[in-house]
């Protein structure tokens, strides 16, 4: 699938699950608003009730209308001016609340006209019944005046309204785990998209890398089934000797992809011993120089770490270095700069490694250590490798119980810093 045509599928369907989302949102917002409405609607019925109740049950012929006025979204005032007895007004809202079907537990004061002051209060739940003692209680408590009105406060009127909107909770996570699913097929399809391509790179560039000893194979092969060669020892010595090295050219590259296979698939076995991390870096840097030289560069060791002897593998560990210098000269254009530091740090041995090369996009550092991952260099295939090089340092760094850590700026250069542990 093209890059043009996924981009499309996913601005589609971002666009559909937004517009789901959206809808779903607006909905459970105006069933929440029908759901509180209903419940006020009910509490404010039922307190007229209770108020129509208390007048008759005092004597009270006028047509005094009682206004319930909503203070907050869980509490109301019931205006009147009228002598309040708690046992009353207890029991009135509670058979007034039941028969609204309303269940939840609320408390309720009662107020002086004159100061607004509370001179009576308490909490009560519907299920419960009123004891001995309480009702007792509540019978003592009278005034000798009129002039009081009374509030009702419903402190979980939040989880009663919710509570019945458990259809919408559940389509609610539904939906949620429908864009979660989403958005993890979309970065599954991004990856294996992104894979796609790294793959066919690097088949590009072992396609790239084998046809030119095939070739030189092939030509020196040709020139060895010539009549006259035999007449001529040396060429003949120096066209064996060709074919000699393309072909373990050819060995090393395969078994190199071979290796990383292995190294993806199965637990690396290190054969482990005390390395002289020093004298390492000092022998790849030799075994280096030959390349170095060719394009006229320096190579500037810092070996300053007083703890430098590593418990590791010898084969895996020289590989390290020699794959993080070969780097540094491959991706440097001209006069290539290395520079090796090491030092001791918090129980490890640390090695830097910078140069002066091409550098990398920031965009592209979090991709440096995957397999198969090359730089984009554009159409132009002027650095060899399979893209390897790096995932198998960062795997043997790991298998180590070590770290590996890149800063790069483009067109300035790039520093990887290995911490090794060091033997104790």
């Amino acid at each position: 699938m093209k890059r043009r045509t996924i981009r499309i599928v996913i601005i589609l369907a971002v666009i559909c699950i937004l517009g789901i989302v959206f809808t779903q949102v607006f909905w459970f917002n105006k069933t929440y608003r029908i759901q509180d409405k209903q419940f006020n609607d009910r509490v404010i019925v039922a307190l007229n009730d209770v108020a129509e109740e208390i007048k008759i049950l005092g004597n009270d012929s006028s047509q005094t209308f009682y206004p319930v006025e909503q203070q907050t979204s869980n509490s109301f005032i019931v205006q009147m001016n009228d002598t309040l007895h708690p046992a009353l007004l207890e029991r009135l809202l509670k058979e007034h609340f039941s028969k609204s079907n309303l269940t939840e537990e609320f408390e309720y004061g009662i107020y002086d006209c004159f100061s607004n002051e509370m001179v009576y209060g308490g909490t009560v739940s519907i299920a419960d019944e009123v004891s001995i003692d309480e009702a007792e209680k509540l019978s003592q408590v009278k005034w000798d005046k009129d002039g009081h009105y009374f509030g009702v406060l419903f402190p979980s009127k939040l989880n009663y309204v919710i509570s019945n909107m458990n259809l919408w909770i559940f389509s609610t996570i539904i939906l949620l785990a429908v864009v979660a699913f989403f958005a993890y097929a979309m970065n599954v399809i991004l990856r294996q998209k992104r894979l796609s391509e790294v793959k066919t790179d690097f088949i590009n560039n072992m396609t790239h890398e084998l046809k030119t000893p095939i070739s030189t194979i092939s030509l020196s092969s040709e020139v060895l089934m010539s009549p006259n060669i035999t007449n001529e020892p040396e060429r003949l010595n120096q066209y064996a000797q060709i074919i000699q090295n393309e072909n373990n050219r050819l060995k090393r590259q395969v078994d190199k992809v071979l290796q990383m296979a292995t190294l993806d698939t199965e637990t690396i076995s290190l054969k482990k011993e005390d390395i002289d991390m020093h004298e390492l870096i000092q022998n790849s840097a030799r075994t280096a120089s030959v390349s170095l030289n060719e394009k006229n560069g320096s190579l500037d060791l810092e070996l300053k770490a007083k703890g430098h002897t590593v418990h590791g593998d010898l084969v895996h560990v020289t590989n390290i270095v020699y794959n993080l210098i070969d780097n540094a000269i491959k991706y440097s254009k001209d006069s290539p700069k290395i520079k090796i530091e090491t030092t001791d740090q918090a129980g490890n041995f640390l090695f830097k490694i910078s140069d002066n090369g091409i550098g990398v996009a920031k965009e592209n550092l979090k991709f440096l250590f995957e397999k198969f991952y090359r730089v984009p260099t554009g159409n132009v295939h002027d650095v060899k490798g399979f893209g390897l090089g790096l995932f198998y340092v960062k795997k043997i760094t790991e298998a180590h119980g070590g770290e590996i850590f890149v800063e790069s700026e483009l067109n300035k250069g790039s520093t990887f810093t290995v911490l090794l542990p060091v033997k104790k």
